[in-house]
């Protein structure tokens, strides 16, 4: 895929995330078939299919309860990670050597997701997320992961 139409479908990607409905962080995803060019499934995080409320509403549970970052993953949104593989599985569409662009660091549950799905290289936008995250699970199952400049988590300031 040439670097041209990635920073294209970067671009897609972070327009994407802003129709999330999350009061903490905003993120979207796209699978992506790399020997076409073409987008074959979008998602980004929020809450259940069909408008079903967040966690805490307008209010982030993790933050309410001050839940550190990458644990505890039954209190908060639906991420973009798992919504992008849950799209393609009811949708039929394969995910088995496809490319994903993510704006931020998949977590360790949807690493795993990832990984299973097949999904051969995640481009991951920005400069990380405050927390453990699932990086090193996709390298050590042969996925290849490659960070490209983007915005940075705001929350990253905060820690000192």
């Amino acid at each position: 895929m040439k670097e041209k139409h990635i920073r294209i479908r970067i671009q897609q990607c972070l327009a994407l995330s802003q129709a999330s409905n999350c009061p903490r962080r905003k993120f979207g995803a796209l699978l992506l078939d790399p020997e076409r060019n073409v987008v074959l499934m979008d998602g980004y995080n929020g809450g259940p299919r069909g408008g079903g409320e967040l966690c805490g509403g307008d209010v982030c549970l993790r933050d309410a309860q001050d839940v550190e970052s990458g644990t505890r993953m039954e209190i908060g949104c639906h991420h973009a990670e798992m919504n992008v593989i849950c799209n393609c599985a009811a949708s039929g569409v394969p995910t088995r050597g496809a490319w994903l662009v993510v704006t931020g660091e998949p977590c360790m549950m949807c690493a795993k997701l990832i990984h299973h799905a097949g999904i051969r290289r995640v481009l991951v936008v920005g400069g990380g997320y405050a927390g453990a995250n699932g990086i090193q699970y996709l390298k050590d199952h042969d996925v290849d992961v490659q960070a490209i400049d983007g915005p940075q988590d705001p929350r990253l300031n905060k820690i000192t």
